[in-house]
């Protein structure tokens, strides 16, 4: 089934960033008139100062001292020819009088803010220029800032709900992933019964006893597969169990399934045992995914080894194979439940795997190394 290019998410995440994007716009517009407006009213202050010093007829002074005193915002420092400070308004007297070099770093600031000061030249003499340098309001801050903040906030909401979501749905699936198991297990669970019911009726029989102790087998292989599965969904009993001893058994089970030219080998470190807080079943389960799976990369043919390597809290598995080895692009995708490179299999050996070393066991399951061609090896880390 194709899904279709345009669905509900894309067109709310389209709608955010068209929302985001515009007010974005808006708020630098905003700001530049805003700016612009304040430079007016620094042309105006500085008209009105100079005018106050050279008009003696009093006439303009109403005027004058009402536009010298409506600025209550904007910071301006005057500066002589040489560069010296005259004189400055709007600036913090708190700080000016515990920092000697307070006026001086903002004199540096309102430079960097704006290129091009506000001149005055004396009329009377050409060599007298005065240059005024101002700062933003906190209006303006806020405007140019206000989308930034907006972004932030809006990027927070997208994480928060798709963590949501991602959780919820990972909670979900494993719902139903335990679910599937538990009825699996109880749907074996009858036929079990009635299959234990009828080999213990063959055994009665003279001349069964091999095709009997053939059945046996198969009818204990069912009840463990139905007890895995009956254990997936709850918390596990862990209890101490030497690990080497269950993957020595493990190896065997599936080297007398396995083709002839595949060697196995173990190396315990001359460790005769290693006791670690493990689920049996589900342990074996996992060992068991992991040699098949070497197997079936193998084509027939190869080596498996297993390394075991005891620390002071863990236990390392390192289960290596000779087969054709993952993809760089895959390397990350082989947990994941429905990925497979084979022809047949649902691609669940490995997820489950993983769930059971790292959910259940609070252990860890990764691949250590792959290189196509050469084999992969998969770790187990069990924490003592």
């Amino acid at each position: 089934m194709i899904k279709p290019l345009f669905n509900w998410r894309t067109g709310l995440s389209i709608i955010a960033i068209a929302i985001v994007s515009g007010t974005i716009i808006y708020s630098q517009l905003l700001a530049k008139k805003i700016a612009s407006e304040e430079r007016q009213k620094v042309e105006q202050w500085v008209e009105a100062v100079k005018l106050a010093t050279q008009d003696t007829s009093g006439i303009s002074d109403r005027l004058i001292g009402y536009i010298i005193e409506s600025n209550k915002t904007i910071p301006i420092i005057e500066t002589n020819e040489s560069n010296r400070i005259l004189q400055y308004v709007n600036l913090d007297s708190t700080k000016i009088a515990e920092d000697s070099n307070y006026v001086i770093r903002q004199l540096q600031e309102f430079k960097s803010e704006n290129d091009s000061p506000i001149t005055w030249i004396d009329p009377g003499d050409s060599s007298r220029i005065n240059h005024y340098y101002y700062g933003h309001t906190s209006l303006l801050n806020q405007v140019r800032y206000y989308p930034l903040v907006q972004l932030l906030i809006v990027a927070l909401f997208i994480i928060i709900t798709i963590t949501a979501l991602t959780t919820n749905f990972r909670s979900v699936q494993n719902q139903v992933w335990a679910g599937m198991a538990k009825e699996t297990a109880h749907q074996l669970g009858t036929p079990l019964s009635s299959l234990q019911g009828w080999v213990e009726m063959m055994k009665e029989t003279p001349g069964n006893d091999k095709i009997v102790g053939e059945m046996e087998k198969d009818v204990d292989r069912l009840k463990l597969v139905s007890d895995r599965f009956g254990k997936i969904g709850s918390t596990p009993q862990l209890e101490k169990h030497d690990v080497i001893h269950q993957v020595e058994t493990m190896m065997e089970y599936i080297r007398k399934r396995a083709p002839g030219r595949v060697q196995f080998s173990m190396h315990t470190g001359e460790k005769g045992s290693l006791m670690v807080p493990i689920s049996p079943p589900l342990f074996d389960w996992v060992i068991e995914n992991l040699l098949k799976n070497a197997l079936d990369a193998m084509d027939g043919k190869g080596a498996i080894a297993i390394t075991f390597y005891d620390t002071e809290k863990q236990v390392v598995i390192d289960v290596a194979d000779s087969g054709k080895g993952i993809s760089r692009q895959n390397v990350g995708k082989v947990f994941k439940p429905g990925f497979t490179t084979k022809k047949r299999g649902w691609g669940l050996g490995l997820s489950l795997s993983k769930r059971i070393i790292d959910q259940y066991h609070k252990g860890q399951l990764f691949v250590k190394q792959s290189e196509p061609g050469k084999g992969t090896i998969f770790r187990i880390v069990l924490n003592k």
